[in-house]
């Protein structure tokens, strides 16, 4: 089989070559799940063999291994695997698909000219030493979620092939609908390194096994009319253990892999659910799951283990689930773990604008949520994540109703438009006129991010602190906000002063 390359994925491949000239000798590519990351690296293999020069791409985990093998051969590539015992091993080979985890054992790495580097956020010391220390040989690095400490220091030119809401839009991801269910109570669990402790993880979640089994059985049938395909990130072995139990009570088969199984009944039951007659309802897994598992029919997504500070986590399971096909409008996404309120304004702000700095964005714990907050972010009547830009459930219609949403300004009615889908570019001019308005009036540095915040429901993390004069519609938002102060204080200022 040909290999043929998207426009936009072509675009990237030009946008790495050009980076090289520029002298950027290792390079980042980052790109969502979805985006075809591997056929990007196969590309640049295969055009590295054409000039008779060498590539190898390092994979952490042996089913990538094994996976990026098939798809090499797929394109009649003749290529190595340097792992132990495989039966592919070939050293003389320009093309090697290489294990991470042989490479350290031997010690030692294949001769090459390029190197491609798959999840390159998960750094080993043996790869990153070999990058330093080989100053001749090209890197790119491959990920979806680039927010590991020190890859700044690895990789000095970074490429965003593309953002999950242009990937969305164009239909190379499905959209997904996402309900906030009842949530594992973390509350006080202690934690190491900033990430909740996997025992108090383990115990909490097994607290709630019954209502994630019973939303799980309500929401597939109102949905779709009857059980599809599902997989369950799960809050620890014994919880995986527990939820299978308690779905076959209901007459539904789930399976659930940990690493306390071997490889080959690990393997077996992922193609097993990969069958489209399949007979499992649903896989279950803490983070096998996570990387590597490209099952596009999925149609649901259970949320079940918490996380404190793993974005990248919570990132990767959503795009397990977000891989089109046909009929395919849309996936459905339980949120047990709390984790899509935790990480909200990262997610809008990754959805919208993608990746272009590396160490900007190194993951932290994040700030829980009020109880208040929680329940203003769904829908009373079914649980549905309320959208920043509606007060109209986009589920079942139910409508809310906020104080000045809309204020009366000289005869004309603002529409205080806060949504999460206003396009970056428009996001970047509303911020630059409000840092320009406070300039121009001296008010202090952070009124122009509070004001952003007030009309988009988010801060203005990632966007330029550039200022532009304001428009007509910017100027009537702001006096409409200047007088509804006012009036909330009964006094009529004709300039207020914040």
């Amino acid at each position: 089989m040909e290999l043929n390359l998207r426009e936009r994925q072509a675009k990237v491949i030009d946008a790495l070559r050009e980076g090289f000239k520029q002298g950027h000798r290792t390079q980042l590519l980052y790109a969502p799940t979805g985006f075809g990351k591997t056929e990007v690296a196969i590309a640049l293999m295969k055009a590295t063999k054409d000039n008779y020069k060498k590539a190898a791409m390092v994979l952490d985990r042996i089913v990538l291994v094994d996976q990026t093998s098939l798809r090499l051969s797929k394109y009649g590539l003749d290529h190595g695997v340097y792992q132990a015992g495989h039966w592919k091993y070939s050293p003389s080979q320009r093309l090697q698909v290489c294990s991470a985890q042989t490479l350290e054992r031997r010690d030692n790495f294949p001769k090459m000219d390029l190197l491609i580097v798959d999840e390159c956020h998960i750094t080993r010391k043996q790869t990153s030493e070999f990058i330093k220390s080989n100053p001749d040989i090209k890197v790119v690095g491959l990920t979806a979620t680039p927010f590991t400490k020190g890859l700044g220091d690895l990789y000095n030119n970074v490429v965003c092939g593309a953002t999950n809401g242009w990937l969305v839009e164009n239909k190379w991801l499905t959209p997904l609908k996402v309900y906030v269910a009842k949530e594992i109570d973390m509350k006080g669990a202690k934690k190491v390194a900033g990430e909740w402790a996997q025992d108090e993880v383990t115990e909490r979640g097994m607290r709630i096994t019954g209502d994630i089994v019973e939303e799980w059985i309500k929401k597939t049938h109102e949905v779709f009319g009857r059980p599809r395909k599902t997989i369950v990130f799960c809050a620890g072995v014994a919880h995986g253990a527990d939820l299978v139990e308690k779905f076959a009570r209901h007459g539904y088969n789930f399976v659930s892999i940990s690493y306390k199984d071997n490889d080959e009944l690990k393997k077996a039951a992922i193609e097993d659910f990969a069958k489209p007659d399949t007979e499992i309802h649903g896989l279950i897994a803490t983070d096998i799951l996570t990387r590597g598992f490209d099952v596009p029919d999925v149609m649901i997504g259970v949320s079940a283990r918490p996380f404190s500070k793993s974005f990248s986590s919570h990132v990767q399971q959503m795009g397990r689930v977000m891989r089109p096909f046909d009929g395919k409008d849309f996936a459905l996404w339980l949120d047990h773990s709390g984790n899509y309120l935790r990480f909200r304004e990262d997610w809008d702000e990754l959805y919208e604008g993608g990746v272009s700095e590396l160490d900007k964005k190194v993951e932290k714990a994040k700030k829980e949520p009020t109880d208040k907050e929680k329940a203003e972010s769904k829908c009373p009547a079914c649980g549905h994540l309320w959208p920043r830009s509606s007060d109209t459930c986009p589920a079942c219609g139910h409508v809310r109703l906020r104080r000045n949403q809309v204020e009366a300004v000289a005869g004309e009615m603002i529409e205080l438009s806060n949504g999460s889908r206003v396009p970056r570019s428009d996001k970047q001019g509303f911020y630059s006129e409000l840092l320009w308005y406070a300039q121009q009036r001296s008010y202090n540095p952070h009124w122009a991010a509070h004001k952003f915040r007030e009309k988009f429901g988010m801060w203005p993390r990632g966007l330029m602190d550039a200022t532009a004069p304001p428009s007509k519609e910017t100027l009537s938002w702001i006096r409409s906000r200047n007088i509804a102060w006012a009036k909330s204080r009964n006094r009529f200022p004709s300039v207020a002063r914040r």
